[in-house]
């Protein structure tokens, strides 16, 4: 191992990190946002009903957003690892051996320091 091998994956993980923490910030404004919208939009319906301007459906509401949940929840999972070998199984291949355990490794670090921060 000499020190261009180190100096690349030092480079790789700070990147990585750095990215990260980018990532994370700006996904939990993101997720804040969202959420705050989505509590006013819930605010003003149940507003309008009390004022008896509309009348909601709060029953087919929870199961439209249930059913819609779990097909999240059902497509997420059925997502493949690996490559087919050709004999019907799967093998799992790393295709970026150098640079693969450095970069998520300091990228996810990142993303939850990014996460917590934001």
């Amino acid at each position: 191992m000499n020190i261009e091998n180190v100096s690349s994956v030092a480079a790789t993980a700070g990147g990585g990190f750095f990215v990260g923490v980018l990532v994370g910030y700006a996904l939990k404004k993101v997720i804040k946002l969202l959420s705050i919208m989505a509590g006013l939009f819930f605010a003003g319906l149940a507003y309008l009903q009390y004022q008896q301007v509309a009348s909601i459906n709060w029953a087919k509401l929870q199961s439209v957003s249930e059913s819609t949940v779990a097909t999240l929840a059902n497509a997420t999972t059925q997502i493949p690892l690996g490559v087919n070998s050709g004999n019907g199984e799967q093998t799992i291949t790393a295709t970026m051996t150098n640079f693969g355990i450095p970069l998520t490794g300091s990228m996810a670090m990142g993303f939850t320091i990014g996460f917590m921060k934001g």
